[in-house]
């Protein structure tokens, strides 16, 4: 059996197919870097950071036969434990586009904001170390994100919203 990706082909639904995936381009779609402790004119040795991190996902088909365009959306705030002020935030949006095959229809969104990102975020953890470090700060360096978990987690959110509304009507 041939694995693409660390996925079985034949995991993928069809055992003859295997899946073609071919990064066809990478782009920062936007990007914002606020310095709040350089806008204040602060300085002081009680810094003690607090760094979250909100990722979220988009992907749509393009006009091109089995092409996509993913888009990772990063938002990073940093802030001081001592008295919860913002040091900074990051806001990066980066995309690739996509040459995806043999994936079948039923497993084409997972794919897409799963597998994708994974490749995609690389690249994404080394601008937000080098812009955080080119602002004042020490590179930060994000943790590894989760897309099968936070993949599943928005469905999950999806099916409660949807249960609420079906509650109200």
């Amino acid at each position: 059996m041939t694995e693409t990706n660390g996925a079985d082909a034949t995991a993928v639904g069809q055992p003859n197919e295997q899946v073609k995936m071919q990064v066809l381009g990478q782009f920062i779609r936007d990007l914002s870097f606020e310095n709040a402790v350089a806008q204040r004119g602060l300085q002081g040795d009680n810094v003690q950071p607090d760094t979250q991190v909100a990722v979220s996902l988009d992907a749509r088909k393009r006009s091109a036969d089995n092409q996509f365009e993913v888009i990772t959306k990063f938002r990073v705030t940093s802030k001081n434990k001592a008295n919860d002020e913002t040091l900074f935030i990051v806001e990066v949006d980066y995309g690739g586009i996509f040459h995806v095959e043999g994936v079948p229809e039923d497993q084409l969104h997972p794919f897409l904001l799963i597998e994708c990102p994974r490749m995609l975020f690389p690249y994404v953890r080394r601008i937000i170390s080098d812009v955080t470090r080119d602002g004042g700060f020490p590179p930060l360096n994000i943790d590894t994100v989760d897309f099968l978990a936070l993949y599943r987690a928005e469905i999950a959110r999806r099916m409660e919203e949807q249960k609420a509304t079906q509650q109200v009507s």
